[in-house]
């Protein structure tokens, strides 16, 4: 990720809390509901109300948001509590409307952020404005499409920029609506280690029994604010109502919340991780040996399938091997998920091998 220009989160106008928190229903549906709910979250830590004004749905014919008129009623929430707002905008037409309107945060949603044609017509309707934008990762876990987000927007301007993890689709039946894949927050985080990161547990989750614990590895990896949908009845609400809840429920959870520390200042505790860090680098120096001496006995392998005119895959073997390490892995309370990602990264590996053998 080229370097870019970022803002501290105190020239946003904020208070610096952790987590600082954003929170307002899922989409803005009347009037009523949009400025009952903020009064309900005066009470609560919430520093920025949120509400979506354009819905991208996956199917037509369903809810798609209420459009300009209601950011007349995200303008009067901030007249009336004081909080600063924010939306999503999708294209450039958003963006202008927002901003006549006097939206004060906007964010850019992750079905947007996959297109980088889209970011770039976002981009150009912000040149010149002084403005607040937080990026959602993009719906597939590609931290380059990210990266390219923030550096569109960085090039017209825009320094106060923050990043909001809310997980990625996947495949199949997960625990979660949207796969955390928190290791890709990390790696972000790690390019561009100024740029703010919030974590949306909404959309992670997909269901309110879970908030919390997606909210917790948050801020044990050190986000610095959590985005959570609140509804002053999230039975009724339009859209999304498996995943919001009530303005005291957000309170109480983010009450609930254990706040750690990145230093303790601490010389004992800071000579015990240094001891511990040196460990795993030795460890890791070992894994890279064994790593490498399998991949010289896959070599021999490859040899032999191609002296004898032989496939590489193998895929009786390949079955045996997986239930071998699993069955391991269970044994020594490794994780099936996380076992199966690296014997199928090192199997991969060992069928590039093979196969440039064979071409050879």
């Amino acid at each position: 990720m080229n370097e870019i220009n970022i803002a501290p989160l105190s020239e946003w106008g904020l208070k610096p809390d952790r987590p600082l928190l954003i929170s307002g229903p899922c989409s803005a549906e009347t009037e009523e509901q949009v400025m009952e709910t903020a009064r309900q979250l005066k009470g609560t830590p919430t520093q920025i109300f949120r509400a979506g004004v354009w819905k991208p749905r996956t199917r037509p014919n369903t809810f798609e948001g209420i459009g300009v008129e209601a950011l007349k009623w995200l303008r009067r929430v901030k007249e009336e509590t004081g909080f600063l707002t924010t939306t999503e905008v999708a294209n450039a037409q958003h963006t202008y409307e927002a901003l006549k309107y006097g939206v004060d945060i906007l964010w850019i949603g992750a079905r947007t952020t996959v297109n980088p044609f889209t970011v770039q017509e976002i981009a150009n309707a912000l040149e010149g404005v002084d403005i607040p934008v937080m990026v959602k990762n993009p719906i597939n876990p590609d931290v380059e499409l990210w990266c390219g987000a923030f550096e569109r927007l960085s090039k017209v301007g825009i320094s106060r920029l923050a990043a909001i993890h809310r997980g990625f689709s996947s495949y199949g039946e997960t625990r979660y609506r949207n796969a955390p894949n928190w290791q890709l927050a990390i790696e972000l985080k790690r390019r561009q280690p100024n740029l703010p990161m919030f974590c949306d547990p909404s959309h992670i989750a997909g269901r309110a029994d879970l908030l919390q614990e997606i909210s917790q590895k948050a801020m044990d990896l050190n986000f610095e604010g959590l985005m959570i949908e609140s509804h002053i009845n999230p039975k009724e609400a339009w859209s999304d109502a498996k995943q919001q809840i009530t303005p005291k429920e957000v309170e109480a959870l983010v009450r609930n919340l254990t706040l750690r520390r990145m230093d303790p200042g601490n010389n004992g505790f800071l000579n015990q991780l240094e001891d511990l860090r040196l460990e795993i680098d030795r460890l890791d120096d070992e894994l890279m040996n064994i790593l490498d001496s399998r991949m010289k006995v896959v070599e021999k392998i490859g040899m032999c399938k191609k002296e004898n005119n032989v496939t590489i895959l193998q895929s009786g073997r390949w079955d045996k091997v997986l239930a071998q390490s699993t069955a391991a892995a269970k044994a020594k309370g490794l994780s099936e998920e996380f076992t199966m990602k690296v014997f199928s990264a090192i199997h991969q590996e060992s069928i590039n091998k093979q196969t440039k053998i064979m071409n050879e």
